[in-house]
């Protein structure tokens, strides 16, 4: 999957989520791609992955207290417009997305977004709250995938037969090699929990992955999905396993 649209080296690294990136990943025969929505104060849907304007583009402020016409006139990399979720969905319609919940109320307008673009069999969405998870699969009522929220992927890990006694929802389980949880370092991916995974029939896609040698040993593990900025070392890799269709 190509994270937040992908880069590639020397071309255009700061200009992430944007229709630039998202055709460049698609150009290069990515089918997967990663993106990220917040809610503006009136209710429109971008995808954008900060809660602040301010990291990559020409303005500031905070999007869920900005109206989308203020927001409408900053330019990524003092290039790109932001996209609204609407115009990745037309722009792409054969590409599958992966999208992360950022924000409370984006949880609504995301459910009614991928009803309205006949969408949801081409989406599998994530966040790292498991309230906002829960809330999205009760608005799309199991119509779309999802995948399981870091803590739950965290205790599993520790305890890999547990989604066997409690099993965990959503069709993937998209998890860091490792992750610091709580001040607590965590070796998140393991071989069992991997295949307890399988056994259970979840997909497991591992974050962000920008380099050879761990991209190898993943696929080599078994995993499903490698996420990566990295989109030329992936597909350079992915080719060389016999991976890359």
């Amino acid at each position: 999957m190509a994270h937040r649209g992908g880069w590639i080296s020397g071309q255009d690294e700061s200009r992430e989520n944007t229709l630039h990136a998202f055709t460049r990943a698609v150009k290069l025969g990515y089918r997967y791609l990663e993106t990220d929505v917040h809610a503006t104060r009136d209710g429109e849907l971008i995808a954008f992955h900060d809660s602040v304007l301010d990291r990559v583009t020409d303005s500031t402020g905070i999007i869920a207290s900005m109206p989308w016409c203020e927001i409408a006139r900053a330019k990524i990399a003092g290039i790109d417009e932001i996209p609204t979720l609407d115009e990745v969905l037309e722009t792409f319609p054969s590409i599958r997305f992966n999208i992360d919940i950022k924000a409370p109320r984006a949880v609504t307008l995301l459910a009614r977004a991928l009803r309205r673009h006949a969408a949801e069999d081409r989406v599998c969405v994530s966040s790292f709250s498991a309230r906002r998870l829960d809330h999205f699969r009760r608005l799309s009522a199991g119509r779309v995938a999802t995948g399981t929220a870091l803590p739950g992927v965290a205790w599993a890990s520790k305890i890999p037969w547990l989604p066997a006694r409690l099993p965990m929802r959503g069709q993937a389980i998209q998890l860091p090699v490792s992750q610091r949880i709580k001040g607590i370092p965590v070796q998140v991916l393991t071989p069992r929990l991997l295949d307890t995974a399988h056994r259970h029939g979840m997909k497991v896609h591992v974050w962000t992955i920008n380099d050879a040698e761990t991209m190898t040993e993943l696929i080599e593990m078994g995993v499903d999905g490698v996420i990566s900025d990295r989109i030329d070392v992936l597909k350079s890799v992915a080719l060389a396993h016999g991976v890359w269709h």
